[in-house]
């Protein structure tokens, strides 16, 4: 498991969280806020994938269930484009059947956790997951 070594500088790591029920988002944003990451977020697929074109994340935390488009169809189109198919996707969902959970790693995420979100879990894939994204 990695540290969480609160002395570590990781205000160079952005960090996107997609869901469209604000409380999560603000959930999830505590949960992170004192490893002092820049967390963006956005409420949908369709801010999501904006949110990628106007600046790549290191690492997308994504809901699956959400109005328009889903996080299963960002995560597709994610992956079809080279210049963002690198970027490490933590799906963040209610949705827990073995089916969804094979769907979500099928199309390209890197982690899956269940709602409700444990600390100690998010934590835990957030500091696996970036451990993949060089950093000076």
């Amino acid at each position: 498991m990695p540290a969480f070594d609160l002395n570590r500088d990781y205000s160079n790591y952005n960090i996107l969280a997609v869901d469209d029920i604000p409380l999560n988002l603000l959930l999830v944003q505590k949960m992170l806020s004192r490893f002092k990451f820049e967390i963006r977020t956005a409420a949908n697929g369709q801010q999501a994938l904006d949110a990628v074109a106007s600046r790549k994340p290191d690492l997308i935390l994504l809901d699956l269930m959400m109005p328009g488009i889903d996080g299963f169809e960002v995560i597709k189109r994610l992956r079809a484009d080279s210049a963002t198919a690198d970027i490490r996707i933590v799906i963040l969902s209610a949705l827990n059947s073995n089916e969804d959970v094979v769907k979500g790693f099928d199309l390209g995420a890197n982690d899956f956790i269940m709602k409700p979100i444990i600390m100690e879990k998010l934590l835990n894939s957030v500091f696996t997951q970036l451990e993949f994204v060089p950093k000076g």
